[in-house]
């Protein structure tokens, strides 16, 4: 199961997986480290206004790192689930009605009111993930669900919306239908596509652990 790898890549993300932007981050540093001397030396002797130069250096850097390492991760993509919530409410309202039919026990109505909002093209991925998410789960329909995702890339969306369709994949096909090569398959695709994308070194940590799951027989810890 594609869950369980994540959980464990993640516990030793910092330890196995390369960080391809280490050197962004080192080089920004050293940037940052080299403007603060100067800003010192010149600020004492000539312009002390050069001293605030230093806050901001710092700023940059801090930001940079947050960008970099994954640390601001959850406030980004939170950021653009705002956006598109607020998108959606100006295009007609958001999901809420929706996910009260589904709660309160009439998921195959849910799953045709997804099916019709996702006729409309700015909400064509959204509704057809979150009815893919009720087909493979409360109405055991996963087959159906991987067919309607895969559907999605018949008129290729966005880049972010790609990697959204890609994750939604590795889930059906790891967790659902229990096929582990497909997911991988699926998995090197975001890689080699997005290398530098949020998330990337966690795909990466979660293809190594569902390799080692398929061809060595290990299993991950909980």
């Amino acid at each position: 199961m594609i869950f369980s790898p994540l959980l464990s890549a993640l516990q030793k993300a910092s330890r196995s997986v390369e960080e391809p932007l280490g050197l962004v981050r080192l080089i920004i540093g050293v940037f940052a480290l080299l403007g603060t001397l100067i800003a010192i030396i010149v600020g004492v002797i000539t312009d002390p206004r050069m001293l605030e130069l230093v806050g901001a250096l710092w700023a940059v850097y801090g930001l940079v790192v947050g960008v970099t390492s994954g640390v601001l991760e959850p406030a980004i993509e939170g950021f653009f689930q705002l956006m598109a919530n607020v998108g959606l409410m100006r295009a007609g309202g958001g999901y809420s009605g929706i996910e009260t039919l589904a709660t309160r026990g009439h998921p195959q109505a849910a799953a045709e009111a997804y099916a019709e909002r996702a006729q409309k093209p700015a909400e064509r991925v959204e509704a057809t993930l979150r009815r893919a998410a009720l087909l493979a789960g409360t109405l055991t329909q996963p087959e159906t669900a991987a067919v309607e995702v895969e559907g999605l890339r018949s008129h290729p969306p966005s880049g972010r919306d790609d990697f959204r369709v890609g994750l939604a994949l590795v889930n059906l096909y790891d967790h659902h239908l229990d096929d582990p090569g497909r997911a991988m398959t699926e998995l090197r695709r975001l890689i080699d596509r997005y290398p530098t994308a949020s998330g990337a070194r966690r795909l990466r940590a979660a293809l190594s652990a569902l390799k080692s799951q398929r061809f060595h027989g290990t299993q991950p810890s909980a």
